[in-house]
């Protein structure tokens, strides 16, 4: 039967002040992490941050020092980002005449689109209603592909855009001008306004949570959960005088808990957390995310 380790609770993000130290700092992680189970890290694709993760802020400490003194790097960390996401709540046209002309051969291409929500967690899809030849078929991929890379990187904060359909309507191209690359920009551009148009509004990751603590502490944690933004799903008793709370909460919120429940138990608490799914962010916390983001100038991608 295979050992059975704690999971980690409390994450940072790492970066070398070197890039070329990058290889080397991956190396080591894996080094670490194979000597101590408890010890992990991860790419997250989202945030494109290296984020590393022990049983509390205390041990992973001790591992950046190790870093630092067995392996001779030098790395910064902060608070991980969060990976939200963006969606909408409309449908919406969007349109884009792209149009170059640089002394030899050009490019032209012009695309219109609609884009509609579909159910949370059903994903992205896009198909094509473009009928008479409009975009000539050979350049339908290449369409598909500019509303790809218009998804990674929303209109609102630059996060991810989930859970839409993007439909290809209608275009023009020129018999001379129009290439891939044209009916790309024009396909990733033309759902950059049809994205502005369909209240874009962010997602957050919402966790499960599965809390032990004594019972003694049971109502001042429960009574804490509130202001973590935390909903609590069920509670039970366990064995030898401990008690089990159930609940799900905004990973944002939640950076603090395990020191947070430490304290309020006297050492005594542990949880366990897991992402349960992905639901709009209220409104008046959403737009400090949005500001707190560097601005991003779309139309000059």
């Amino acid at each position: 039967m295979p050992l059975s380790y704690p999971t980690p609770m409390f994450s940072v993000a790492v970066s070398t002040s070197n890039r070329s130290d990058d290889v080397k700092l991956g190396q080591s992680l894996q080094r670490l992490s194979e000597e101590d189970p408890t010890f992990n890290f991860q790419h997250d694709p989202t945030t494109r941050e290296l984020i590393v993760s022990g049983l509390g802020e205390i041990h992973v400490h001790v591992m950046l020092e190790r870093l630092k003194n067995r392996f001779k790097l030098d790395v910064t960390s902060k608070a991980p980002t969060v990976p939200y996401r963006e969606t909408i709540a409309l449908k919406a046209e969007g349109h884009c005449r792209h149009k170059k002309q640089t002394g030899g051969a050009g490019q032209f291409a012009e695309v219109f689109l609609r884009i509609e929500p579909v159910p949370r967690g059903q994903g992205n899809s896009f198909k094509s209603e473009v009928f008479g030849g409009a975009i000539p078929t050979q350049y339908i991929a290449a369409v598909e592909k500019g509303v790809e890379d218009a998804l990674e990187t929303g209109v609102l904060a630059g996060f991810p855009v989930h859970d839409v359909r993007v439909i290809a309507t209608d275009g023009k191209s020129h018999p001379v001008d129009s290439k891939d690359i044209a009916f790309r920009s024009a396909g990733k551009m033309a759902v950059r306004d049809a994205l502005a148009k369909a209240r874009p509004m962010l997602l957050e990751p919402i966790v499960a949570l599965e809390i032990h603590v004594p019972e003694e502490f049971m109502g001042a944690v429960t009574g804490d959960l509130k202001q973590f933004r935390a909903k609590i799903m069920g509670m039970e008793s366990a064995p030898q005088g401990n008690s089990i709370i159930r609940a799900v909460a905004p990973l944002a919120e939640l950076s603090n808990y395990g020191a947070h429940l430490r304290g309020a138990t006297g050492g005594q608490g542990s949880f366990t957390m897991e992402l349960a799914h992905y639901e709009p962010m209220p409104s008046n916390l959403q737009q400090k995310i949005v500001d707190a983001r560097p601005k991003r100038n779309h139309q000059a991608e």
